[in-house]
């Protein structure tokens, strides 16, 4: 991998970065105004913690984590909610940078977990999870309105 790769927090100069990389990862556009409120939202939440991998000063990847205290976990728990790696850079580590962060950030804080949901449509995530050391141990059910 580059030695030249830098995590950092997002930035509001990010926007830009992140709406393309959400609107690629879902596959479809997003309505610009909403996405930016909500991103810089997220962004100044204390709970939560969203990073961006640059190489060169280009972004190369991006993950989102909010955390929050649960009753049936009886402390902090994390939760990936985006995580994207752009097909330039994939297969070169960036995401396990950015994972390895996550997991810095979890142990820092003494979270009780740390939870990603994928799509099932993304089939090959699971495996890309079981590597970063993730266990399928639930089903999420989700009604769309």
């Amino acid at each position: 991998m580059n030695s030249k790769v830098k995590i950092r927090k997002v930035k509001k100069e990010d926007l830009d970065f992140v709406y393309k990389a959400i609107c690629e990862l879902e596959n479809e556009v997003l309505d610009v105004e909403v996405f930016e409120k909500i991103f810089n939202e997220n962004i100044s939440n204390p709970n939560n913690l969203y990073l961006i991998a640059e190489n060169e000063s280009e972004g190369a990847g991006f993950i989102s984590f909010h955390t929050q205290n649960l009753l049936h976990h009886c402390g902090l728990v994390g939760e990936i909610q985006e995580f994207f790696i752009h097909q330039n850079y994939r297969g070169q580590g960036m995401g396990r940078l950015l994972i390895n962060e996550i997991k810095d950030f979890a142990d820092q804080n003494n979270l009780k977990s740390i939870e990603v949901t994928t799509n099932k449509r993304r089939v090959e995530n699971v495996l890309i999870y079981e590597n970063f050391g993730f266990n399928l141990s639930h089903n999420k059910f989700t009604i769309y309105k």
